[in-house]
């Protein structure tokens, strides 16, 4: 598994959230002002300097759940509250569109121009704050030092991590389905036309070469699609036509969007031991997830200001309908694993969790143990 694909996973990750965040946004008719503040402060957050320090690191993905506890805490980052139905259709939609954009991308290094056309529609967002935009601007750069000398066989190892990470993850799309792209099971279907990978021939003949590397016969075949040649190169630069389309904002039309759990019985009750048994690597998790939060510095509004419920279902009763349905052990629990030996992890990361805490709720009054995930719980 490569140790550089985290930055990707999390920026892609961010912005198909920040297009789904707008389109809900708009489609509840926010006020315009409250709206703008919501994603000024989300993409702050996201692009905040410690926090891009702390993830551009080399180092291994984790799970989803503890990418997911992330993307809660960001997704909470401003004024707007989302309940837990919302919160779990918001990952889903995420999670899925980046696969997909993983999935047809036509060769490993243009998983780069998919963040940078990711990063271009953030600038969008945020564009009359020129704080905001110099923090996104700098995570640029950071991407163009890290990945622009890497090899085709290292951006070949990042596609494939991505893949494994997104592997068993068979969610249906509404917009996926009516596009004919995602079958009913879940899984997407690859096309069979368009361009070809930049740099590649358009298929359809087997070429024989001598020991001298002249051609000596060629054969054509059929390949049954109907592809054409790259017409050219996106851009790696900072500003240009990236070409690529993919992880452009599909929401940019308000088209109404809908999940739908899709998997077999063997899927859900392997997720189903991935919530009951403790991982290994959960103690590791935890110090992860307390670089990267200790890194957000969320910060607190300094007047009192209403905060307002974002819903990603139509209506309040599809919501509350989402949340009775889900399947159980598709839930994001957090397991209950002690790890009493580490007093000084245990005071930062409740230190941590004091910033993140969502005033509109009432508490659990819980001792202050050493058991990291039951603190994580007070969230």
């Amino acid at each position: 598994m490569s140790l550089r694909t985290l930055p990707l996973l999390f920026l892609n990750l961010g912005g198909e959230m920040l297009y789904i965040l707008d389109q809900r946004l708009r489609a509840q008719n926010i006020p315009g002002d409250k709206a703008r503040k919501v994603l000024n402060d989300i993409v702050s957050t996201m692009f905040n300097r410690k926090f891009m320090e702390e993830l551009f690191k080399p180092q291994e993905l984790y799970s989803k759940k503890a990418l997911r506890t992330v993307y809660d805490r960001l997704a909470h980052a401003s004024i707007m509250r989302l309940n837990q139905a919302s919160m779990d259709k918001l990952y889903d939609l995420m999670t899925m569109a980046f696969k997909y954009q993983v999935l047809l991308c036509p060769r490993p290094k243009d998983v780069l121009l998919i963040t940078f056309n990711h990063l271009d529609a953030i600038k969008g967002f945020i564009q009359d704050s020129p704080t905001i935009l110099h923090q996104v601007d700098e995570a640029f750069r950071q991407l163009v030092e890290t990945y622009g000398n890497l090899s085709e066989g290292e951006f070949q190892l990042i596609r494939q991590t991505l893949l494994i990470f997104f592997q068993d993850l068979h969610i249906r799309v509404s917009i996926f389905l009516k596009d004919k792209v995602q079958n009913s099971n879940g899984r997407f279907v690859l096309p069979v036309s368009g361009p070809v990978p930049w740099g590649t021939e358009v298929p359809g003949f087997i070429r024989m070469f001598n020991s001298k590397g002249e051609e000596v016969k060629r054969v054509e075949f059929k390949h049954g699609g109907s592809y054409v040649t790259a017409p050219k190169e996106g851009s790696f630069e900072f500003y240009g036509d990236r070409v690529l389309k993919l992880g452009t904002n599909m929401y940019s039309v308000n088209r109404p969007v809908e999940t739908h759990i899709s998997g077999t019985s063997k899927n859900l009750v392997s997720r189903k031991q991935e919530s009951i048994s403790p991982n290994p690597l959960a103690k590791e998790e935890l110090n992860f997830l307390a670089r990267l939060m200790g890194g957000m510095e969320i910060k607190k509004s300094s007047g009192p200001e209403p905060g307002f419920r974002l819903n990603l279902f139509t209506t309040d009763e599809e919501e509350e309908q989402a949340a009775l349905t889900r399947p159980e052990e598709l839930s994001y629990e957090v397991i209950n694993i002690q790890a009493t030996q580490d007093q000084q992890r245990s005071k930062e990361l409740a230190r941590i969790m004091g910033e993140f805490e969502i005033t509109d709720q009432p508490r659990r009054s819980t001792s202050k143990g050493d058991d990291l995930l039951a603190m994580m719980d007070e969230l």
